[in-house]
């Protein structure tokens, strides 16, 4: 029978939220939501193509440490600060899911930080 695993990537930047970076059940792995903060840093990025990158970078950095990967990403729920973001947001995400794309969500919200405009969480499998 399978138990909750808490996953914490020592490659990333440790956040100040009480939170794991993913749990892994099985062979579902569930990412917390990743902003774009730089993966080893944890600056914030400038604007909406390079925190988009951030982004995907550190759920690429928690996938791998569990033995998967972008591609096997089943479902991205999207949260971006501003509308008028969203085209170069897409931009970016089809440069990391460039074919067999996730379901997805895209969702247009306020963030308590002011320099946060995007975050993903997501839901991946690794593969038998």
């Amino acid at each position: 029978m399978s138990k909750k695993e808490v996953v914490n990537s020592a490659s990333l930047s440790p956040g100040a939220a009480p939170l794991s970076q993913a749990t892994k059940f099985g062979n579902l792995v569930f990412v917390q939501g990743c902003t774009g903060r730089h993966p080893t840093t944890g600056e914030a990025g400038d604007g909406i193509r390079e925190q988009t990158r951030y982004t995907l970078d550190r759920i690429r950095i928690i996938l791998e440490e569990v033995g998967s990967s972008l591609d096997n990403v089943l479902t991205n729920t999207c949260y971006l600060a501003r509308q008028e973001d969203l085209a170069g947001f897409n931009e970016v995400y089809a440069e990391y899911f460039p074919d067999n794309r996730p379901a997805r969500t895209a969702i247009i919200v306020a963030f308590g930080a002011g320099n946060n405009l995007v975050e993903v969480t997501s839901t991946a499998c690794i593969p038998d």
